[in-house]
């Protein structure tokens, strides 16, 4: 069996012609520039391409087809060179009754079935251009029709305060709004790791995924895992998230928690911690407190341990949160080293002091090592290495 970097959730940010997809997307995340990026930069195997659905991007894949430049193959997936592109799309829902919005993942296998999904769902939302539109369908019958396709459906980063599926505070169970029978895995968002994952018993059941949710290129592979399969396929991720014949994640690499942007629950206006009991700011009297991830967790928790067999969780800083390396060092150290994951997995420290400043290659060692200080983020701001 073999292993693969895998990130399932890049935004496109722009069309090949210049038209907005993503909104809060930046400019360069086109189709092609990311797959470019992934490969080449990142050192990915495999991704997973949200807003795939929309019209003109299903045009530049197609345009891609013809050239010869990407070939699908026949168990799925965009093949460019040694990286597969699964096509996917990000989608919101509000169903009566819910403290939505909440935000959902699907993946299809080739570019016919995205273009078929992509024509129902212009019957069933107001702009099938742009990303995570809120689609006027239940969550239940959105599920049955990714999986008539033979799609993959993943909730979203779900606990993340806005638009997820536990982020607030009336829903307590996926199943009052889900089918539990029909979700392939869970995403855990930037600001939550498996262990706090793992104190919903609902979610024992289900394969989790870390994934990056880049609106920029250099998010890219913020977050991702080790994938075991034979080969990078549509047909070998669905059952890779199974655990089904060997393959499987083998680890889970993403943000230490307290690097994201909604761990602690703290003040809207000036992020001064709170309490979760806080009503109001006790530093400048603001009435919005933002309830951090794991705060919204300990509400949520139903289990004391979680699955035996998970795979590791390994704590990762993404080599943009190192103090000091800016793009143009960041760009020096991946034109020496061929890709991000050589740099945060394999180069060793004699190496890593031959190219940048001493300084920056041992913050980089210790990152790896987990043995850096980290200040915590929340309420939309992202926590830091500390001093």
């Amino acid at each position: 069996m073999n292993r693969y970097y895998v990130d399932l959730h890049i935004h496109i940010g722009r069309t090949w012609t210049g038209k907005p997809v993503k909104i809060t997307g930046a400019k360069s995340l086109t189709f092609t520039n990311i797959i470019e990026h992934a490969r080449h930069e990142k050192g990915l195997n495999m991704v997973g391409i949200i807003d795939s659905h929309s019209p003109e991007v299903i045009l530049e894949m197609e345009s891609l087809i013809k050239s010869g430049e990407i070939v699908e193959h026949p168990d799925g997936g965009l093949v460019f060179g040694d990286l597969t592109v699964i096509p996917g799309s990000e989608l919101e829902i509000y169903d009566e009754g819910t403290n939505g919005p909440i935000h959902l993942l699907m993946y299809f296998p080739n570019l016919s079935v995205m273009s078929e999904f992509s024509t129902w769902l212009s019957g069933n939302l107001k702009n099938i251009q742009l990303s995570s539109q809120r689609i006027y369908v239940t969550g239940r019958f959105l599920q049955k029709k990714v999986k008539e396709l033979g799609g993959i459906f993943i909730p979203a980063h779900v606990f993340t305060p806005f638009k997820s599926l536990y982020g607030k505070g009336v829903n307590k169970s996926l199943t009052e709004v889900l089918d539990p029978e029909l979700i392939d895995g869970i995403e855990l968002g930037l600001s939550s790791d498996t262990s706090m994952a793992d104190q919903i018993g609902e979610l024992h059941n289900y394969t989790f995924v870390t994934n990056s949710d880049a609106h920029s290129l250099a998010k890219v592979a913020r977050e991702y895992q080790v994938i075991a399969m034979q080969e990078p396929t549509f047909l070998e991720l669905q059952k890779a998230l199974k655990g089904e014949d060997g393959r499987e994640i083998i680890a889970n690499y993403g943000l230490d928690p307290y690097l994201g942007k909604y761990h602690k629950t703290v003040c809207a206006e000036c992020h001064n911690p709170a309490t979760d009991d806080d009503q109001i700011c006790t530093l400048c009297g603001n009435k919005k407190i933002i309830k951090g991830v794991a705060d919204r967790i300990l509400e949520l928790k139903t289990a004391e341990e979680g699955r035996e067999d998970r795979p590791p969780y390994v704590h990762q800083v993404p080599l943009e949160f190192i103090p000091g390396l800016g793009p143009k060092l960041l760009e020096k150290l991946v034109n020496h080293f061929g890709s991000e994951m050589a740099i945060l997995h394999e180069v060793p420290s004699e190496a890593l002091n031959e190219v940048v400043p001493p300084k920056i290659a041992d913050l980089i060692m210790k990152a790896r090592e987990g043995k850096v200080n980290l200040a915590a983020g929340g309420g939309g701001k992202y926590g830091k290495i500390a001093d």
